[in-house]
Parts: C-alpha cells; sequence; structure tokens
C-alpha cells in the first residue's frame, strides 16, 4: 500500500468517526427537544383535566377552561374564574398527573388573579403525611385564582450535562468497530434472512404483534391488513400498553395534525380494533367512562 492509499484511507476514517460523533450529537439534541415538548403537553392535559374536575365537583360542568399557561420549563398555570373546594385539589390534581405518566416532584400554589398573592399551596410530599397537605379545610373566598404547578427539574439533565464525554468515546468506539467489521466480512458474505427484518420491525403485545411498516396486524395467527389511522391508534395504544389515554390526546395524536378531528372517529377505529384483537385473551381495549380509552396487556 502506497503514501497515496494509506492517506485516503486516513481521511476516510476520520470523516466516518466525524460524521458519528455529530449524528450522536444531533440525536441527543432531538430526543431533549421531543421530551421537553411531550412533557409540555402531558402537564397541559393533566391541568385542564384537575380543572374541569374542581369545577364539576362545584356543581359547573358547563364554563370552559382557560389555556394553560407555561411560565417556563417547569412551571404551568391555569387560571379558575369559579369557586372550587380547595381539599378535592390535591387527589384531583395527583390522579391527573398519575393518568399521564408524569413522576417529578412537584409544588402548588393557589394564587389571586389580581396581585399573585399565595393563598394556600402545598408539597407533593404533604400527601403521605398523616396530618394531610397544609391548610387544608380552609375556605376560599369567590373570585378569581391561579393555581399555579412548579414541577422539579429532571435529574437526568445534570448527569448527561456531567456525562459529556461518552458521546465523543462511543463515536470513537463505533467506528473502530465498523472497521474491525468491514475488514472481517471481507471475504464473507453471510445471507440475511429476509424474516428477520419483519421480526425486529414488529411491536408485540400479548399474543398480537403490530407491523408498522407494513400495516399488517397479527393476532393469534391471524392477518389483518389495517388502514392508515387504524395502524396509527393501534400504535398510540402499543406504546402505552396498561396507561389511560384521553380521548382528546388520541384525537390530537391520530387525526388532528391531518385536520381532520371527529368526535366519533375515536369509537368507531376502536371497536374495528376490538374485533381484530377478540380471539387474544391477553389484550383488551377498555373504556375508562368520561375520560377516555386503555389497552389492557396481560402478558
Amino acid at each position: 500500500m502506497n503514501f497515496r492509499d494509506v492517506r485516503l484511507k486516513t481521511t476516510a476514517t476520520v470523516t466516518f468517526l466525524v460524521m458519528i460523533f455529530l449524528i450522536f450529537s444531533a440525536l441527543e439534541k432531538v430526543t431533549g427537544n421531543n421530551d421537553s415538548v411531550r412533557f409540555s403537553e402531558k402537564v397541559n392535559l393533566a391541568l385542564r383535566r384537575t380543572a374541569h374536575l374542581l369545577l364539576v365537583e362545584n356543581g359547573d360542568s358547563t364554563s370552559g377552561i382557560t389555556p394553560v399557561q407555561q411560565q417556563d420549563a417547569n412551571t404551568f398555570l391555569v387560571r379558575i374564574d369559579k369557586l372550587f373546594d380547595y381539599d378535592k385539589l390535591p387527589d384531583l390534581l395527583q390522579k391527573s398527573l398519575k393518568i399521564h405518566g408524569i413522576d417529578r416532584g412537584y409544588d402548588v400554589s393557589v394564587l389571586r388573579c389580581e396581585n399573585s398573592t399565595i393563598v394556600l399551596g402545598y408539597n407533593f410530599q404533604d400527601l403521605n403525611q398523616k396530618k394531610g397537605v397544609p391548610c387544608s379545610g380552609r375556605k376560599l373566598e369567590a373570585g378569581c385564582y391561579n393555581l399555579k404547578v412548579s414541577f422539579y427539574p429532571e435529574t437526568k439533565t445534570a448527569s448527561a450535562t456531567s456525562n459529556w464525554w461518552i458521546l465523543p468515546v462511543g463515536s470513537l468506539l463505533a467506528g473502530l468497530g465498523f472497521i474491525v467489521w468491514k475488514r472481517s466480512t471481507k471475504d464473507i458474505n453471510p445471507v440475511n434472512d429476509p424474516s428477520d427484518d419483519y421480526i425486529d420491525n414488529k411491536i408485540n403485545f400479548g399474543n398480537s404483534a403490530l407491523d408498522m411498516t407494513n400495516l399488517i396486524l397479527i393476532s393469534e395467527r391471524k392477518t389483518y391488513n389495517l388502514t392508515y389511522r387504524e395502524a396509527k391508534l393501534l400504535h398510540l395504544f402499543t406504546n402505552n400498553k396498561n396507561k389511560v389515554l384521553e380521548r382528546d390526546f388520541i384525537l390530537k395524536s391520530v387525526w388532528e395534525d391531518e385536520g381532520i378531528v371527529v368526535g366519533r372517529s375515536v369509537d368507531v377505529f376502536v371497536s374495528r380494533l376490538r374485533k381484530m384483537l377478540a380471539e387474544d385473551l391477553n389484550v383488551k381495549i377498555s373504556a375508562v367512562h368520561g375520560v377516555g380509552y386503555r389497552l389492557e396487556v396481560s402478558k
């Protein structure tokens, strides 16, 4: 091998390593942004649900809920113009956060709209205290109040910052591994089994499997061809197994991005999926009255 060949090979190797590093960095940034957006959406839904149920508990099922305001990455606020029972707030808020899979610690403050004075408040750890949350039993005067929830920062952010070296080292190892692999496979050309790719593309749940690439559902050895929206809805359920998904969240995730939102669409498509999954005793799509649906998987 002459000097020119060595130089070209070295340049190609360095270029490959740089590309791997940039890809890892880009993926980390995109993933972080997506997680932040997803967290905001979950909190928005949880606070709207809480505000709605507070009004319902007070006999008001018709007043509208104002949009949730996000003051920073971890602080959210929703205005409640009507009188509500403060004693109901801790349990309703905790249940709403649990439904949407939010497990961060948080502080709660009830502030007057006109001057942002804190009237009542508590910390999530007060829920486990024998005496209950502070200020319980106190009655609110009629007026406008802001319900403010401040979440603890996500701990993994600090860990990612302190372990910044993992990405470049991982990229280097990936590059070296690729070079070794290329050398070892020069004279060996294994035959790829196409069924392997098919298996990798499947999402297994119970005795069923969803192939998103080909829009196919396999349930108890029966194969069903799915429409795009049937597959998208089932994919949403399989990504949130055994979790309650609110109807509005389902509509937004499956239909709203195409600009088509029909209230009965969820029920119709759930009915279709139920028929396809009827023979799989380990899978069931249950309706949660007044909330939405849950994909129950026992295996």
